[in-house]
């Protein structure tokens, strides 16, 4: 960056890197936890279909609040839940950059719990707020006394729980969720992005809405319903927290387009769920494999695998990418981090890692 921007640039910004991954060409990309699968293509008919419908009306601004939208994810979630307790937005990154400019802001803290989701120190820079890694262990679990302590020291605004966690893939239990909103008076937010991919007997969050109005539970539809080029993304809450996100939202921030997409996508939501357990039967091969080839692998709900130890996970990342596959190295000194693809990126995934310790 020009040394004449950086002067002029806010001074917590500056030397700070914009969040991104490897695009690479590359024969097996399995570094951003997308869904391998293309939309089926019934679902393509249907999307189509919805967008065309809308073309002619592009002259008029969208429904501002998404209504129809926000009825039908409230449909998906269950749980009693009705439109007036969904919000949506261009994605989940949006989502929580709402909640924090509506909660957080200067002179309040935003609490974490790392290594987790790298976006979220940055949504708390852009906002000014206050930001706090609580840590995890060293196996990455997280206990309620834990999170706890941390939540009676620095008094939060917000709290983000990932529950499955991004990158370790470990999901959450409902103790440490409950005990934080016992000792929280901000609000907390429990970020489900991977939750279609919990393995069996993993509640999710959303039970939890009607006995906690501080409880907000965010969601995506990237991953599962591979979705990630539309760029929807919801939370579950309060209707009193979904007027107060309003408040902040950009005038009609989500397209006509993306709107009829979404709906076209939840209409088919058997369909496009179909691949997840297709994708999970991949990931639990890929634990399995490697624990077998004697790497050290964190459990997963979600549609990725954190694995290593490495000695030197760069370069590690590198001799993968010499073969032609793609992972993610998330920083976390001897890890790297997979996503779980097709029957065929695994195994060219698996062939890669027998080379590797070869």
């Amino acid at each position: 960056m020009s040394d004449w921007v950086q002067a002029l640039l806010r001074e917590d910004l500056r030397g700070l890197s914009a969040y991104g991954a490897p695009q690479l060409d590359v024969p097996v990309r399995l570094n951003t936890n997308e869904n391998s699968y293309p939309l089926p293509d019934e679902v393509v008919r249907a999307v189509s279909r919805a967008i065309t419908g809308e073309i002619a009306d592009l002259n008029r601004y969208p429904d501002r609040d998404a209504v129809k939208l926000r009825a039908d994810l409230a449909a998906y979630c269950g749980h009693g839940l009705t439109a007036e307790q969904l919000w949506a937005a261009n994605g989940s990154n949006e989502v929580q950059q709402q909640l924090f400019q509506a909660f957080a802001g200067p002179g309040r803290t935003a609490l974490g719990f790392g290594p987790a989701y790298s976006m979220h120190p940055l949504l708390a820079v852009g906002t000014a707020t206050t930001w706090v890694d609580g840590r995890r262990d060293d196996d990455f679990g997280l206990t309620a006394e834990q999170a706890v302590a941390q939540v009676r020291a620095h008094r939060p605004a917000l709290t983000l729980l990932c529950s499955p966690n991004n990158p370790t893939g470990t999901a959450l239990d409902f103790t440490v969720i409950e005990a934080v909103l016992a000792e929280t008076t901000g609000l907390v937010v429990v970020d489900e992005a991977y939750a279609e991919f919990r393995r069996p007997g993993t509640p999710s969050a959303l039970e939890l809405l009607d006995r906690h109005p501080r409880l907000v539970v965010s969601r995506t539809m990237s991953k599962a319903f591979a979705f990630a080029g539309a760029r929807v993304g919801y939370l579950a809450a309060h209707p009193a927290v979904i007027e107060a996100v309003q408040l902040v939202r950009l005038p009609y921030h989500l397209s006509a387009l993306t709107q009829a997409a979404a709906r076209a996508a939840l209409a088919h939501a058997d369909v496009l769920l179909g691949t997840v357990e297709a994708i999970k039967a991949q990931r639990d091969r890929i634990v399995a494999e490697l624990r077998d080839g004697g790497w050290t692998v964190a459990d997963s709900d979600a549609n990725f695998v954190l694995f290593g130890r490495f000695t030197d996970q760069k370069t590690a990342w590198q001799t993968l990418l010499d073969q032609g596959v793609l992972v993610r190295d998330v920083g976390l000194p001897g890890w790297l981090r997979v996503t779980a693809g097709t029957e065929q990126e695994t195994s060219a995934f698996l062939a890669a890692m027998k080379e590797l310790a070869a």
